[in-house]
């Protein structure tokens, strides 16, 4: 006879709730009210003309939101986005509670990983990043992790996006000044996938864009939402709120705020045409008040992460999170704590592309070092996110029976074929006896061995790069945008002469 079990529930993998299901529904309908009863302020004639056709309440450039189209452009945006790498292979399902990781963007600054000093970055730097990224096994997709300063400073979104094409087959999420850089951004992606058509059908990037908090979306940012649904391509439209600056000093309520900054390009993107893939989420964080600095290692700011990862779930619409950075200037203890901390509840919250793996500085800083250390806690978070199973098998009991007291399980072949399943294997975290770290492996700290393997990668790793025809097509791209940028320039400065 077969017995069932009633009311029996099983954990695959391990995840928590920060909040109620009741307590998502009070800040998402917050949320709602605050585009209702307050509005935003957006800054583009098409935007609004959008609006106001779909019948929002429009004064000026202040918009208010009737809440049954809000809830109706949350309905229609995709649940989840398929991504592809460059060679048109899945590489990630952005929705749900999986979870991807990458760094960040746009920093001012680079950690020099020779003179470990910081400077300006340079196009170098984002080959570099790529580079690394594409090694790394636990790191999924990839950004630019600082701003370079050697070319035409107008086109450095498109630079960098060249740089790090070139040189990972890995998704790109990027982002970039106006109009006209993601114009080239997506013709020099559509060069690669073979066209726009291809690339449509799938997407190897995401674009970025932000608005301003509080509840202020320039011309750039909101354009942007229009520009990615009308192509087609996905994007993502976040605010980076700080509590008790640009949003409430409550985490309850700048989560609410925060949401309530997405929506706005959420509900333009679907008014242009219903299912236009988007991402929600951002960069939530808090003002220190003792240095005023944008904390990305406070506590408050993992809460935050999550709590609106698990707001966005409820919603049943992707998440764009932020983990594996820090307020520390260098690699050490601190920076360690941090980001380890950063990336357990990003996974444990399921926010799906979660960025800025390698931020320092509070953000100001790019570091290869901190991005290589991430992986490594990556690789040990995704296992313990993994948890294991529980049937007949795992059990063992035979097993235990067979080895008998005082028996062992070294030898056994039950061993031999899960050691490797259930076991994470470090590559920097050290578990050797003393004497063996002593005398074979040189004593040295993780540290030592995170800037070891950095510059090793950097220096022979040989990524899958383009063709030189296809080299020579991009080329042509930034040829083009830089005589625009140039007669841009002669335009405003005879302007400015008169």
């Amino acid at each position: 006879m077969e017995y069932t079990r009633a009311r029996y529930r099983v954990n695959r993998t391990m995840k928590f709730n920060l909040f109620t299901d009741d307590q998502k529904e009070e800040i998402y309908y917050a949320a709602i009210e605050i585009l209702e009863r307050t509005g935003v302020d957006v800054h583009s004639e098409e935007a609004l003309e959008i609006y106001k056709k779909a019948g929002c309440w429009v004064d000026g450039n202040r918009v208010k939101f009737p809440a049954g189209l809000t809830e109706w452009a949350v309905r229609t945006a995709p649940s989840q986005i398929i991504i592809y790498d460059r060679d048109g292979n899945k590489a990630m399902e952005v929705g749900g509670k999986n979870t991807y990781f990458g760094p960040g963007p746009t920093n001012t600054y680079h950690m020099d990983i020779y003179k470990e000093e910081r400077r300006k970055p340079t196009t170098k730097d984002n080959e570099n990043a790529a580079k690394v990224c594409d090694y790394l096994k636990n790191i999924d997709f990839v950004m630019d992790l600082g701003t370079p300063r050697d070319v035409t400073p107008t086109l450095a979104d498109v630079y960098a996006f060249k740089s790090m094409i070139n040189n990972t087959k890995k998704p790109i999420v990027h982002w970039g000044f106006d109009i006209d850089q993601y114009e080239d951004i997506v013709e020099i992606a559509s060069i690669v996938a073979g066209g726009l058509e291809e690339l449509q059908k799938r997407p190897f990037i995401l674009l970025y864009s932000e608005s301003s908090p509080p509840l202020v979306h320039s011309a750039e940012a909101i354009n942007k939402a229009i520009f990615a649904a009308k192509k087609r391509i996905p994007i993502i439209y976040t605010p980076c709120v700080i509590s008790g600056a640009t949003s409430p000093a409550t985490l309850a309520g700048t989560i609410a705020q925060g949401i309530a900054e997405s929506l706005p390009g959420v509900i333009v993107s679907q008014l242009v045409k219903e299912g236009s893939p988007i991402v929600i989420g951002g960069v939530y964080g808090i003002m220190d008040m003792k240095t005023t600095i944008y904390s990305y290692g406070s506590p408050e700011f993992q809460v935050l992460q999550a709590g609106v990862a698990e707001v966005a779930h409820y919603m049943n619409m992707p998440v764009f999170g932020t983990a594996g950075c820090t307020d520390s200037h260098i690699l050490d203890a601190q920076a360690a704590a941090e980001s380890a901390m950063s990336i357990l509840m990003a996974a444990l919250s399921g926010a799906n592309i979660v960025h800025d793996v390698g931020y320092t500085a509070a953000g100001a800083t790019g570091s290869l070092f901190q991005l290589v250390m991430g992986d490594e806690v990556i690789g040990m978070v995704k296992r313990i996110v993994r948890g294991f199973k529980v049937d007949e098998y795992s059990l063992a009991v035979d097993e235990v029976v067979k080895a008998k007291p005082g028996g062992e399980h070294i030898t056994s072949m039950h061993t031999y074929k899960n050691f490797k399943k259930e076991t994470w294997f470090p590559t920097l975290m050290d578990r050797w006896r003393y004497s063996e770290w002593k005398t074979m492996k040189g004593a040295k700290s993780m540290g030592d061995k995170i800037k070891e393997k950095t510059r090793e990668i950097v220096e022979n790793y040989d990524p899958p790069h383009l063709s030189e025809d296809v080299l020579k097509k991009i080329d042509e791209v930034i040829k083009k945008a830089e005589e625009r940028e140039a007669k841009k320039y002669e335009e405003t400065h005879k302007k400015k002469s008169k």
